[in-house]
């Protein structure tokens, strides 16, 4: 690894020389660009981050020296869960870190912890899958379709796990499952696939005191931090879980669970991680907020280039104790296109790890009313909301305006193509009606009222617990 004690004085000292080196090493415009861009009113930044593979854009920013680019001195911490990790940017004991879509919309509407946080950023696409223990593969299996190999045909859906449930239910045992955090990607995937085989996973009451989520649930989530699932699983406490790499593969090698289905396959490309930072550091640091927005989108360019050429690199990083620390097989079995399911079912799954194809890293309107839309269906939002409610919250949360600077000085500055990023232009933050959902439920989010009319379980206009 690289070595970290850099000071912030050396730092901006090589930005300097490089920008006064214009002429000689970097293109002409360098110079203007730098200066429109401003030089950063904050040197020396410390981000958070949960031991996960999608937390690679910041390692990658960091390892290739692009933050440094930005004469931005970084440190990197790992957080030992997602409450502490928000809490950190909220205090401002992290300036920016990882976080779960969920979180930067929950704290800016007043779930949980009350903050205006914001981001620029959105860090991957995908990357989650839903694990089973062994005992409860065993009983599913006689309920998934086989391939003419003997193989499951995929994607499997919680069809095959209802008659598990109910026999459990049937015989008085609460059916556990474990997802890293009330509005994680992970609950609403999990609810989302539980639902769509007709299996309610809950509702929660936040107006009545009730931030369980288990009201009227046949299948009973809990928060468990992604480290710690597979061990969890093998206890026995829970009989499966949604978590990200590398710790669905993590079970595979450990010979304790079975994959059964990956986030993608719920929802091909669905928005997963973004980089969040309170509204406050960005009113206070706005060169800097676009400086790290660059490294960042930089890094996933990196992540991404040639077919996914630089992944093993990747995972060489990722896999060190101070990032994910799992090793490097494990980390490797889905960041390098592949996903093992039941051992010895390894699957090509060339984007089950997105970084930046697909105009991944812009921060959608639609991607964050979609959370919204869960939220509301699952009880965490009491009451119904108007849809211009869904759209102003998107726009104080998600910021394609300092995405579109940051994003468009690289390209004037020849370190990325235009055609790479969505017209500019053109854009308005929503993406096209979305129909790739496992239960064929279209999503437009232009109208999430609507939306939230065609599920059979859930709730609705009118509804309230």
């Amino acid at each position: 690894m690289k070595n970290t004690k850099v000071s912030a004085f050396s730092c901006r000292r090589r930005f300097l020389a490089a920008i006064a080196l214009a002429g000689v090493s970097l293109c002409a415009s360098s110079t203007v660009i730098a200066e429109e861009l401003g030089y950063p009113e904050k040197e020396e930044l410390t981000f958070g981050f949960i031991k996960l593979t999608d937390m690679a854009p910041i390692a990658i920013a960091y390892e290739n020296g692009y933050f440094e680019d930005e004469g931005l001195y970084v440190t990197i911490e790992a957080q030992a869960n997602w409450k502490v990790l928000l809490d950190g940017v909220i205090t401002g004991a992290l300036d920016g870190a990882h976080m779960l879509a969920g979180q930067p919309l929950a704290a800016t509407i007043g779930y949980g912890t009350k903050a205006h946080i914001i981001t620029p950023f959105s860090m991957d696409l995908n990357g989650n899958g839903i694990t089973v223990s062994n005992e409860i593969w065993k009983e599913m299996k006689p309920n998934i379709p086989k391939m003419d190999d003997g193989r499951p045909v995929h994607p499997i859906s919680a069809e095959s796990l209802k008659p598990v449930v109910e026999k459990y239910q049937s015989e008085g045992k609460p059916f556990n499952m474990g997802m890293v955090f009330p509005v994680s990607t992970h609950n609403y995937e999990l609810r989302y696939w539980l639902a769509a085989g007709g299996i309610h996973p809950g509702f929660y009451a936040p107006h009545k005191g009730d931030i369980s989520g288990q009201i009227d649930a046949e299948a009973l989530l809990s928060v468990t931090p992604p480290p710690q699932m597979p061990a969890t699983l093998e206890a026995g406490t829970i009989y499966g879980y949604c978590v990200g790499e590398p710790w669905n593969q993590q079970a595979v090698f450990k010979g304790i669970g079975v994959p059964v289905i990956t986030d993608y396959e719920i929802w091909k490309d669905n928005p997963e991680k973004v980089f969040g930072i309170t509204a406050g550091f960005a009113e206070k640091y706005p060169n800097t907020t676009i400086r790290l927005t660059r490294a960042l989108i930089r890094a996933a360019m990196w992540l991404d280039a040639n077919d996914n050429a630089n992944r093993p690199a990747a995972v060489k990083i990722l896999s060190q104790p101070n990032y994910v620390g799992a090793d490097y097989d494990v980390i490797a079995n889905s960041m390098t296109g592949t996903f093992e399911y039941e051992k010895g079912d390894k699957r090509e799954v060339p984007d089950f790890n997105v970084f930046f194809r697909y105009n991944a890293t812009y921060p959608y309107y639609s991607d964050a009313i979609w959370y919204l839309t869960q939220m509301r269906r699952w009880g965490q939002i009491s009451e119904d909301k108007s849809d211009d409610w869904y759209k102003e919250t998107a726009a104080r949360v998600y910021r394609p305006d300092l995405y579109t600077k940051a994003a468009t000085s690289l390209i004037a500055e020849g370190l990325a193509d235009a055609k790479d990023f969505p017209d500019f232009a053109k854009e308005d933050g929503f993406k096209a009606t979305q129909d790739t959902f496992i239960d064929g439920i279209a999503y437009d989010g232009r109208e999430p009222n609507a939306y939230l009319q065609k599920f059979p379980i859930g709730l609705k206009q009118g509804d309230k617990l």
